[in-house]
């Protein structure tokens, strides 16, 4: 392998956090007064940025009070509602043999994103848990991906970035970082594809095959 470092994205790539996002939303729109979508119809708020999906939900001028009513919830309950994709520990433990610097890259607070690692015991694998700030800072994948290039003192060319939405395919490509998009998180073939995606995984087993060949 020629890369020395790899970041995942946490939401859609490392676990499934359906239940916990979408119930908690639902949460904060009810808190609200609006009505709430079923939560297979929360599912495109699953990885994007929070407040930009509160907005969309119910406007700019609520969307900051929507994300408080969020994350009473989820930092208390829906956090654990969420588990691991399978096969998911058994590639960090492969990719960990061939000593390549392992990092978590999520637009997620880093706060709420470490006890998600914390809970599914998966620390050990992992240099570091890099994620937004609770104002918001950081949470544009291309930010975040910035700064973790600086923080860690990183060789854009010798990292790879792993996540199933376009922002992880844009951030990586503006900080020309190699991305892998993963077929079975929240983003379709089709969005991947035209953010510029050039690796497609369908499964997490394949991911250690389709990182050897970068």
């Amino acid at each position: 392998m020629n890369k020395t470092t790899i970041c995942f994205d946490l939401d859609g790539t490392l676990s499934d956090p359906k239940p916990g996002i979408t119930r908690s939303i639902r949460y904060a729109l009810e808190k609200l007064g609006h009505a709430a979508p079923g939560e297979d119809e929360l599912t495109w708020c699953i990885g994007p940025p929070l407040l930009g999906s509160f907005a969309t939900l119910v406007g700019e001028a609520d969307a900051k009070m929507a994300v408080k009513h969020y994350r009473d919830r989820f930092g208390d309950l829906g956090y654990r509602e969420n588990e691991l994709y399978p096969g998911i520990i058994e590639v960090l433990a492969a990719l960990r043999e061939h000593e390549v610097r392992l990092l978590v890259a999520t637009s997620k607070p880093t706060f709420y994103a470490r006890k998600i690692i914390d809970h599914f015991g998966l620390s050990s694998y992992f240099e570091d848990v890099c994620g937004s700030e609770l104002d918001g800072t950081r949470a544009d994948k291309t930010d975040l991906l910035a700064w973790i290039v600086a923080e860690k003192r990183l060789e854009p060319a010798s990292t790879v970035m792993i996540g199933d939405r376009r922002h992880d395919v844009i951030g990586a490509r503006n900080n020309a970082i190699d991305g892998v998009a993963v077929l079975y998180g929240y983003g379709s073939h089709d969005e991947l594809n035209e953010a510029g995606a050039a690796h497609f995984c369908a499964r997490p087993g394949d991911l250690p095959a389709v990182l050897t060949g970068l």
